[in-house]
């Protein structure tokens, strides 16, 4: 899948068949639903699911759990904007 037919999914009702729980909860997370997107990363504990899941808390604002999931995932916190941030890891998941 390429990003552009991802980010317009984001107008659909539903993720795009077959993406993954990681992609899932950016595309969440993209609808403006934060819980429904944490929901997917939050008993997960891989370096990808961190990754996301420190994404996830810094958007929400708690800078102090997202660097706890950013250094989980091997990471420092970004100093790029969260949209940039967003955009880097859906690209990187597809």
């Amino acid at each position: 899948m390429q990003f552009n037919h991802f980010t317009e999914s984001i107008q659909q009702p539903a993720p795009p068949s077959g993406s993954s729980i990681y992609l899932q909860a950016m595309w969440y997370d993209a609808k403006g639903d934060w819980q429904k997107a944490h929901a997917f990363v939050d008993s997960l504990h891989d370096t990808t699911a961190c990754r996301v899941h420190a994404y996830l808390h810094r958007k929400e604002g708690d800078t102090g759990n997202a660097a706890y999931w950013y250094s989980r995932a091997g990471q420092p916190m970004p100093r790029i904007s969260l949209q940039d941030e967003w955009e880097h890891i859906v690209k990187s998941l597809l």
